[in-house]
C-alpha cells in the first residue's frame, strides 16, 4: 500500500541481505538456468559477471552432465567471474535415486566452489519425458541423509509447479536449510516437453497440463504460515523488480528469476547489468513508497494492513 508520508530519506533505504553467510545488495536470484554447452558457457559468465557487480545470488543449471562429463566444467565454473557471489550447485533430486550420492553431491559443489547446493524436484517433467527419470519413492530419507551429510546448505526447489505447504514442513523437518517455492506462473517446463515430442498423442498428453501447478503466491503465504522462521526463496513467473517487491513481502527472503535475466543476457553483458540496475532500483522505490526501510518492514507492512482488514 502507498504511503504518502514514508518518513525516510530515500538514501537511507537498506535493500541488502545476508544469507549463508554471503551479503547481498539485494534480495535477487539469478535462477539456475544452464550448463554443458559452450552457448551456456557465455550466458553463464554474463550472468555471472552481472551477480558480481551488481551482489546478486546465482543459481548453475544442473550439474548432472558435468558429472557424467568433467571435461564440460568450463561451461559451469564462474566463481572466478564471481568470487564474492552467493553460488548454487544444482543437481536433480532424483538422481539421487539413479546411483548418484553424497560422494556427487560433494564433488558438485567442491568443482564449482559453489556456497551451497540446490535439489531441484521435478516429477511431472520427468514423467512427460519418453525416457524420463520417474522413481521418486524413498526421496526425502536420501535427502535427508545429504543434508546431514553435505558440508554446505542445501536447497530444495521445484522447477516451475511449485511445493505444497506440507512438504515444505517435510522439506524443513528433514533438515533442508532453504526452500524455494518455484510455483507456476513462469516457464512453463510441460509446454517445452510438449514442442519437443516427436509422437502427437505425446505432446497432447503435456498440453494436457498445460495450467498445471500452484501459482507461486499461494505457494508462498501456505509456506510462510505453516514455516514461520524458515528460509524461503520465491521463483515462478517473477518479471521485474515490482514482483520482487511483492515476493518479499509475501513472506520470501530471496526471489528467483531466470526468463528476464536469460533474455538480457542474450542481448549481452550492458544489457544484462542494466536489467539488473533496473530491478534493483524499482524495489527500493517500492520500499521508500510504501514507508519500508528495510526488507522485514516491507514484509511487516502487509502484515499489519492485513490485520487492519480483517
Amino acid at each position: 500500500m502507498h504511503n504518502a508520508l514514508p518518513e525516510l530519506d530515500l538514501d537511507d533505504v537498506d535493500t541488502s541481505t545476508t544469507i549463508f553467510g554471503r551479503t547481498l545488495r539485494a534480495p535477487i536470484l539469478i535462477s539456475c538456468m544452464t550448463g554443458g554447452t559452450m552457448q551456456a558457457r557465455r550466458f553463464n559468465r554474463v550472468l555471472a559477471r552481472v551477480a558480481q557487480e551488481g551482489r546478486l545470488a546465482m543459481g548453475l543449471g544442473s550439474g548432472r552432465a558435468l558429472l557424467e562429463h568433467p571435461e564440460v566444467v568450463d561451461t559451469f565454473d564462474v566463481r572466478s567471474l564471481a568470487p564474492d557471489v552467493l553460488l548454487f550447485a544444482n543437481l536433480g533430486a532424483v538422481q539421487l535415486n539413479k546411483g548418484y550420492g553424497i560422494d556427487d553431491c560433494r564433488r558438485l559443489v567442491s568443482m564449482l566452489r559453489a556456497d551451497a547446493l540446490v535439489l531441484h524436484l521435478n516429477p511431472l517433467q520427468e514423467a512427460l519425458q519418453p525416457e524420463g527419470d520417474t522413481d521418486f519413492r524413498g526421496l526425502l530419507a536420501k535427502i535427508e541423509s545429504v543434508c546431514e551429510r553435505a558440508g554446505v546448505p542445501v536447497v530444495v526447489k521445484e522447477v516451475g509447479w511449485g511445493i505444497a505447504d506440507d512438504l515444505v514442513r517435510k522439506l524443513f523437518d528433514a533438515g533442508v536449510s532453504a526452500v524455494d517455492v518455484a510455483g507456476a506462473g513462469g516457464t512453463s517446463w510441460s509446454e517445452v516437453e510438449r514442442h519437443r515430442l516427436a509422437e502427437p498423442w505425446r505432446a497432447r498428453v503435456a498440453a494436457a497440463f498445460a495450467g498445471w501447478g500452484i501459482p507461486t503466491a499461494q505457494c508462498l503465504q501456505a509456506a510462510r504460515a505453516i514455516a514461520p522462521e524458515g528460509l524461503l526463496f520465491a521463483s515462478g513467473g517473477l518479471r521485474d523488480g515490482m514482483d520482487v517487491a511483492k515476493a518479499i513481502a509475501l513472506g520470501a527472503d530471496l526471489a528467483g528469476m531466470a526468463g528476464p535475466f536469460l533474455r538480457a543476457a542474450a542481448d549481452g553483458h550492458d544489457a544484462a547489468v542494466e536489467r539488473a540496475r533496473e530491478i534493483t532500483e524499482v524495489l527500493r522505490i517500492v520500499m521508500f513508497a510504501t514507508g519500508a526501510r528495510t526488507l522485514a518492514d516491507l514484509r511487516g507492512t502487509l502484515v499489519r494492513k492485513n490485520e487492519e482488514e480483517r
